[in-house]
């Protein structure tokens, strides 16, 4: 079947016809009953994937029917198992997509799916840029579908109320909201390339991203660490914390300044990404801090990471506690006993949305997945249009906002204990970029907008205008 379809779609691209059309309109979607077995397929079957397919099976009426991945040698017995996500589209028993793919797949199968009349479960982050992560919020409003974010902690009524506490003013007006990734990410060494493995449909994995060769630094997990399909850990581990820095700032979006610095240190490797990065983002008067360190978990005084702090003019947040900044004893931070989420966790409160068709019942809505992954996105553009720089102290006091400084010196420090040589070493200091973000566009900056979307093989291409 996908060999057919391989075939029309050669002789409809030379006929000068769309390579790819879902057929779906307003009136296509399904009204599901409220008892009705709501029939789910997981398209990615590595990883997280397992994940999904665990969450969905362990709710009452939800049945994970198909499992989607081009690589057969993750098919098991007990499901329907296919390689191109396209046929699952075409199956009108299946009501869900649950995505968990590489970065680079998720947009598109998110619009496909809305288009075909699907309700998705999609994995962070939404976008592998920013532009298709705003053509998913309009498949989604456009074809009435439900589209939820896996950014689990929005799910949590215990990190609902702790924003609410910060957002409330009563422990003072925040003024940096702080998110940690920190997490071991060391080398991945070099793989050379050489012919995909006969059960992977390499071309079928590669969809959206540029043609180019195999090598085994690509399947299944190290991708991250590449700019043609991952988004670094900013954009990895790190998009859930920066979620939860963007959900305490009250009704922030995008930013409308943000610089980034950060390299590749302590090795050389096959990867490009950065593993040390901070950025900053203004709103107004607060900003959004965030620190992502991979050289952790191997040296005293640098472990694994992964938080959320909120610097007030009267103190710090972070943990359910709040720490005055006059030293006094810290204390349970309080918020109002209404505060909640839709139960269930991620996995269940998107099936009651499914069930009930209202947004609201949605934890992580897909706009509010659009704009945490941005920011991860915009981090990474400021990054890749930087200047490599000598590293040296002074250069890198950036401002003068205390926990910026209190960040680089962190880094210095890291760095340091892991055996990096200033003398030798640059780092790269990105540029600071300007953004309006009513149109999410960079303010007189032609080249970083052209990073704001990519390239497309044109058989995988996520359009550029939905409905």
């Amino acid at each position: 079947m996908r060999h057919n379809r391989r075939d029309f779609i050669k002789t409809a691209a030379a006929a000068g016809f769309a390579t790819f059309n879902i057929s779906g309109t307003k009136a296509s979607r399904q009204i599901l009953g409220a008892n009705e077995r709501i029939h789910v397929a997981v398209a990615g079957v590595h990883g997280r994937g397992q994940s999904h397919i665990g969450g969905f099976s362990g709710l009452d009426d939800v049945e994970v029917t198909t499992l989607i991945d081009p690589d057969t040698r993750l098919h098991r017995e007990g499901y329907t198992c296919i390689a191109d996500v396209r046929d699952a589209l075409e199956d009108k028993n299946i009501d869900v997509i649950s995505v968990a793919t590489p970065n680079h797949w998720h947009s598109l199968i998110t619009v496909w799916a809305c288009q075909a009349g699907k309700d998705v479960y999609v994995e962070k982050p939404l976008s592998h840029n920013v532009s298709e992560g705003r053509r998913c919020v309009e498949a989604a409003r456009y074809y009435d579908r439900m589209v939820q974010h896996g950014t689990q902690n929005r799910s949590s009524t215990g990190k609902a109320r702790e924003i609410a506490a910060v957002q409330s003013g009563d422990y003072g007006k925040l003024l940096v909201s702080k998110g940690y990734c920190c997490k071991p990410r060391w080398s991945i060494g070099h793989k050379p390339t050489k012919p995909a493995p006969g059960e992977l449909d390499f071309n079928i994995w590669l969809g959206p991203a540029p043609e180019q060769p195999y090598h085994e630094n690509l399947v299944h997990y190290n991708w991250h660490w590449f700019w043609d399909f991952g988004n670094g850990d900013t954009g990895n581990q790190g998009v859930h914390e920066m979620d939860i820095a963007r959900w305490a700032i009250k009704d922030a979006t995008l930013p409308t300044r943000v610089w980034s610095l950060g390299g590749r240190f302590g090795y050389e490797d096959q990867g490009e990404t950065p593993n040390t990065q901070l950025t900053v983002y203004e709103y107004g008067d607060a900003i959004l801090l965030f620190e992502t360190r991979g050289l952790v978990g191997k040296h005293d005084g640098f472990d694994r990471k992964v938080a959320n702090e909120y610097y007030t003019t009267e103190g710090m947040i972070t943990g359910g506690k709040f720490y005055p900044a006059d030293g006094g004893e810290p204390e349970s931070v309080q918020a109002p006993e209404d505060i909640s989420v839709t139960p269930g966790g991620p996995f269940g409160s998107f099936i009651a949305a499914v069930r009930s068709r209202e947004m609201t019942d949605l934890n992580a809505d897909v706009e509010e997945g659009h704009y945490s992954s941005a920011l991860c996105h915009l981090a990474n553009i400021s990054y890749r249009l930087g200047e490599t720089v000598p590293f040296d102290k002074k250069k890198m006091a950036l401002g003068d906002n205390k926990q910026v400084v209190e960040s680089l010196e962190t880094i210095h420090a890291n760095l340091k204990a892991v055996g990096v040589k200033f003398d030798d070493t640059q780092y790269i200091l990105g540029r600071e970029l300007t953004m309006n973000p009513e149109t999410e566009t960079f303010v007189d900056d032609p080249q970083a907008n052209q990073l704001l979307t990519r390239e497309y093989r044109e058989e995988f291409a996520v359009p550029a205008k939905i409905g």
